[in-house]
């Protein structure tokens, strides 16, 4: 059977496709030799395939299989076809590389010339899928001195070194086409070696080769790269951007490959020691060279080196074939010296709070108190977009844009919460006998200010309200999704109806899930919008932070895990890779799971306003009177309420939503349209706030306020 091989069949295995006839009759005399083991690995291999987390569509199918002959080893395995092998093989590479990266690199040619570290190059390249093509090049046979750092067996005792190394990975890939030369590199064949190669490894011993595969890689514009096994030393020669560059970086001058070949061992030393760069040479290895040929037979290499250098040429390999930054030049990785480094790692800073001061307590009476009560008002991220005052014994809340951010558009959240701020003022003063009246002023885009007159009197309404005002705060905790009576619903909508809005909502289970999965979404956007993301951040509290705006990490109710993921998640660039990567749907995964647990979600609508900014911004603010009420009606129920307001929530024209995500408009189009459909919000309506409402245990931690300039003076 062996006589009918092919010439490469000592090192290629045969692929046999089972709907060939000839290859039929192969495998039929296969089977009939006692002597040749049949394995079939391929129910297994697809079972695999089947368990992978969103695999790539494959456009081959079973006609692909095929039986493959490994004659060294006298072994038949029944394999699934090459792009199958490739994809469960290399799933692990993700996302280290991505499959448009692994593609793109399985078109590289590379040539490895010598087979010690060369071996661990080639191996490594096979390994990790990152070329398409490689071609193995050394005369020389294994021997047992070689097995310190060769990773082959006894067995391989006598082989050709190339044939162990193409051996090993056809072991491992099969369908990877490698060419063997076991004559070595010579002057008569680098041409046709270096011939269709995108990148060229030096690992030979021959200096006179060393120099001419550089001259020849020159000629040809190709890179060469170099790894010697002493400090983990990597040399990186781009040819191909350099064509003029000298060999070896300049350090041997002007000599060429002629000049060489006439030099004995003892001349060629100068070079060789420039070439190593004996300056930097470990201390035991310029030693060595002073023992070779004396008590050494040649230059000390340990195993580990050798591996170590087959992943610095990989490393190397990869950045050259994806485009990557890797300039001419040569590095030293030296694992001695890391080691040499050791140092105990910077602590992990837990979350140590420290015990804040009581909050301060609202004043009884008189315009403090009338303050006090409208800087308790809810706001996006809790930025409290307004400025406070008091000009002749009236009470301005003027909104302040330099607190807005990129999800309020055209200062709609702002104006919301401006109006929130006026209604608290207004049930201060109501329950102190100050009421009097009120309006709200537009002077131009985002100047709006709404103005209370202290007067004499009161409303019942307004003033039942005070306390719950000053007493309402966010619960994020996980509700227990019991279902919310219908009373506790009715009594919301009434409120927001006597507010002139409406309340839409949804209890469904199956319906909230369906929101939950929309506003995951939303979620997701915001950490891979490059913008949203540092807002989103720059909202959040940590210890030692100042707590009187923002969101102080213990009001968003985080278990332990949460608090480790939010960690990764608030690196820009990890966001930058998930958001390339097309990922991130666990970055949803903390809304998706509270909102799962609610009893309701409601969003508080009222129609939609004419397209002009004045208009737009007094709408906007009257709506701010019926989410306070709707929330403190909720609480008063004994609902815990949350906003969970998704990124498009002021997006009204198809345009606006560029200036919220540009990255991710068209999907935050679709999520919005899905969103609004849910909740059942027609066209002329529009959202101001969406809340969750569950049955929740009550929250540890309220946000702070920012103290209001000159209150301790009034009374």
């Amino acid at each position: 059977m062996a006589s009918d091989l092919p010439a490469d069949g000592e090192y290629r295995p045969l692929l046999l496709d089972e709907s060939n006839p000839q290859d039929a009759d192969r495998l039929t005399a296969l089977r009939a030799d006692s002597t040749i083991e049949f394995s079939d690995l391929r129910d297994l291999l697809r079972a695999e395939f089947e368990s992978l987390i969103a695999p790539p569509e494959l456009s081959e199918g079973p006609e692909f299989d095929r039986w493959v002959f490994y004659p060294w080893r006298n072994v038949v395995l029944g394999l699934p076809g090459p792009q199958l092998l490739r994809v469960v093989r290399l799933d692990r590479n993700r996302n280290n590389l991505t499959y448009a990266e692994q593609e793109r690199l399985g078109a590289l040619s590379v040539g490895v010339v010598g087979q010690s570290v060369g071996h661990a190059v080639a191996y490594t390249l096979a390994l990790e899928g990152i070329c398409g093509r490689l071609r193995l090049a050394d005369f020389d046979a294994v021997e047992l001195i070689n097995l310190n750092r060769l990773p082959g067996t006894l067995f391989d005792i006598g082989q050709n070194k190339a044939v162990v190394t193409a051996r090993r990975i056809a072991e491992l890939d099969p369908y990877l086409p490698v060419e063997v030369w076991q004559e070595g590199v010579t002057d008569e064949n680098l041409e046709a070696f270096l011939t269709d190669l995108s990148i060229v490894v030096d690992e030979c011993d021959s200096f006179d080769i060393k120099l001419a595969l550089r001259e020849g890689a020159r000629n040809r514009r190709m890179p060469l790269l170099m790894q010697t096994s002493d400090r983990g030393l990597l040399d990186v020669e781009r040819f191909d951007l350099e064509p003029e560059r000298p060999p070896f970086h300049g350090l041997i001058g002007d000599v060429g490959t002629a000049e060489l070949r006439g030099l004995t061992p003892r001349e060629k030393a100068p070079y060789l020691i420039r070439i190593l760069d004996g300056r930097n040479l470990s201390s035991r290895g310029a030693a060595s060279m002073v023992e070779l040929g004396e008590s050494l037979n040649s230059w000390p290499q340990l195993g580990s080196e050798v591996l170590h250098g087959g992943s610095s040429v990989a490393t190397a390999v990869r950045r050259l074939g994806l485009g990557l930054k890797l300039p001419s030049g040569r590095t030293r990785l030296d694992l001695e010296r890391s080691l040499d480094e050791l140092a105990e790692p910077d602590p992990f800073d837990d979350l140590v709070w420290a015990e804040l001061p009581p909050e301060e307590p609202a004043p009884e009476s008189g315009i403090a108190a009338v303050l006090f009560c409208a800087q308790r008002a809810p706001s996006v991220g809790n930025a409290q977009p307004w400025t406070l005052g008091v000009d002749a014994g009236s009470v301005t809340i003027s909104l302040a844009p330099e607190r807005s951010s990129i999800v309020d558009i055209a200062y709609r959240g702002s104006a919301m919460a401006v109006g929130a701020a006026l209604y608290n003022a207004k049930a201060a003063a109501a329950a102190l006998g100050m009421l009097g009246d009120s309006e709200f002023r537009v002077d131009g885009p985002g100047r709006l200010a709404a103005v209370l007159r202290p007067g004499t009197n009161t409303d019942p309404v307004l003033a039942r309200d005070y306390p719950a005002l000053l007493a309402r705060r966010t619960n994020r905790h996980f509700g227990s999704g019991a279902p919310m009576p219908a009373p506790a619903l009715e009594a919301l909508s009434a409120v927001a109806a006597d507010a002139g809005a409406v309340l839409r909502s949804v209890t469904d289970p199956a319906d909230i899930e369906g929101l939950s999965l929309l506003l995951g979404e939303s979620d997701r956007i915001r950490y891979l919008t490059p913008r949203m993301h540092r807002e989103m951040l720059s909202e959040l509290r940590w210890p030692g932070d100042d707590a009187r705006t923002g969101m102080d990490l213990r009001t968003l109710g985080l278990a332990a895990d949460e608090l480790a993921k939010l960690e990764i998640a608030r690196r820009a660039d990890v966001m930058e890779l998930v958001r390339a990567w097309d990922g991130g749907f666990a970055l949803g995964e903390s809304s998706r799971g509270r909102i799962r647990t609610s009893s309701a979600v409601v969003a508080v609508t009222f129609p939609a306003p004419l397209p002009d900014d004045t208009a737009e911004l007094v709408a906007y603010a009257r709506a701010g009177e019926a989410v306070q009420r709707v929330w403190i009606e909720a609480e008063r129920h004994g609902l815990a309420v949350q906003p969970v307001s998704p990124a498009f929530l002021y997006v009204r024209r198809p345009e606006e939503v560029d200036r919220v995500s540009p990255e991710f408009a068209d999907t935050l189009t679709s999520v919005q349209g899905r969103f609004l459909g849910l909740l059942g919000v027609p066209d002329n309506e529009t959202m101001a706030v969406v809340l969750r409402l569950s049955y929740a245990v009550a929250p540890t931690v309220r946000s702070r306020r920012l103290p209001i300039p000159g209150a301790e003076t009034r009374g």
